[in-house]
């Protein structure tokens, strides 16, 4: 498959230009010559990777060409990169991004950075296209087992046959997922080699001429690293997130103890800038993935440093308890059914109850990123590892007064209590 790009300029030197910069890379071109030409185009062929367009054109500039293209339904997902000679105020960048676009590229053109940030839009297009393909793919054995249903509800053989091919939609939809999970990593992973180029030749840029630019100019440099960096750190969750579904490290019994005493000689640095003291009781030996535990930890210890009170040093309580019942029924002396539930408690900001489910969602943050830093996956990514173990994850809040995160894992079936277990009623043996 053969991307198609989209170039909009009323001179043609600069189509040449952005043609002769893009071509070695393999993809086709459609060239427009003004924004009336390029709506022109546009009403017959939707089938574009993305858009190269510049902004100063006679009749109908960028920004209004740009509003005019997303007006249609079916434009709306083609990318807009702007190409522009003149440094715009925020203001007028601002009005850009509303008009749809996704990047700026100034004049002269970089071609290596040109290069590097289409190369970023066309390959979520191409993986983006594979989706949809096995989207429809998949509404379409959807709709067809729908049509048999109702064929085959007058006899009990067809319902078994029915049966049948619902047993295989499953596989094909655990295969499916299996195969969002696989996007999404490779997604994550092909992403950070544009990412090092970005911030490779901004820094290349900033050392060679800082001293012939202005303050606005190292200000914009400054904002790239910045956005680069705050990239590559999503990147890094996503790809974390996406290995949980693939880890398939064998469960061993493990001492929680050590698991947690390496993430804590591993956050030294993050918990004696903020004087940070955690104090554990002692915790069980379970059945369970040591890869997966030890970003568990460490998620949850950060996100209590995170969110702590100003000019408060944080107090982080961890401790555990074995659970003879579920949802209150008693269940004997032996441990089936029950749990191992871990409580990492916090004397931070805490947040309103009602939001103690949403948290846990992917990219859900209850917060600006002007007040604390972070992804919005930490917390997402602790609830797949605890799913993975075949346990839940809860959390109870208020504001002002802290948060505690509760972890129950599954005990195995006539499993005596473990060492250092304690049972409900027992206070937990804390440990600085």
């Amino acid at each position: 498959m053969t991307e198609k790009i989209l170039l909009v300029d009323d001179r043609e030197d600069n189509l040449l230009a952005l043609e002769t910069i893009l071509e070695p890379d393999g993809y086709s071109f459609v060239k427009a010559k003004s924004g009336r030409d390029a709506l022109k185009v546009l009403l017959n062929e939707f089938d574009f990777a993305m858009i190269l367009m510049d902004v100063k054109m006679p009749n109908l500039n960028g920004f209004e060409t740009a509003q005019l293209i997303y007006e249609r339904d079916k434009l709306r997902h083609i990318p807009i990169i702007f190409i522009t000679a003149n440094n715009y105020g925020e203001e007028n960048i601002f009005r850009g991004y509303k008009a749809g676009a996704v990047d700026y590229v100034y004049k002269p053109i970089n071609p290596e950075l040109l290069r590097a940030k289409v190369s970023v839009f066309i390959d979520l297009y191409r993986k983006n296209h594979k989706l949809i393909i096995q989207e429809q793919r998949l509404i379409a054995i959807n709709k067809s087992l729908e049509e048999e249903i109702k064929e085959r509800k007058s006899s009990e053989d067809k319902v078994k046959e029915l049966n049948r091919q619902l047993l295989v939609n499953i596989s094909q939809l655990e295969a499916a997922n299996r195969d969002l999970d696989q996007f999404a990593f490779m997604a994550s992973h092909d992403l950070q080699e544009p990412l090092r180029k970005i911030r490779m030749f901004s820094n290349f840029l900033f050392s060679k001429y800082a001293a012939v630019l202005e303050d606005k100019g190292k200000d914009f440099i400054d904002r790239i690293q910045v956005a680069a960096q705050r990239m590559q750190e999503l990147i890094k969750d996503m790809l974390t997130f996406s290995r949980v579904s693939a880890d398939e490290t064998a469960f061993v019994n493990a001492d929680l103890n050590i698991l947690l005493s390496e993430v804590l000689e591993e956050m030294g640095e993050i918990l004696d800038n903020k004087n940070a003291k955690v104090v554990s009781g002692i915790l069980p030996v379970l059945n369970v993935n040591p890869v997966l535990i030890r970003p568990l930890f460490y998620n949850l210890i950060s996100n209590a440093v995170k969110y702590s009170k100003k000019d408060i040093a944080p107090q982080i309580k961890i401790y555990s308890e074995i659970s003879p019942s579920v949802n209150g029924n008693n269940l004997g002396n032996n441990n089936r059914g029950s749990y191992c539930r871990i409580y990492v408690e916090d004397n931070g900001i805490g947040f309103e109850q009602k939001y103690a489910e949403q948290i846990f969602h992917m990219f859900k943050r209850l917060h600006l990123n002007t007040e604390f830093e972070g992804t919005g996956i930490g917390l997402a990514l602790c609830k797949k590892i605890v799913e993975k173990h075949n346990g839940f994850i809860s959390a109870r809040s208020k504001v002002t007064e802290g948060s505690t995160f509760i972890i129950s894992l599954p005990l195995p079936q006539e499993n005596p209590t473990q060492p250092g277990e304690k049972k409900i009623g027992e206070s937990p043996a804390l440990k600085e």
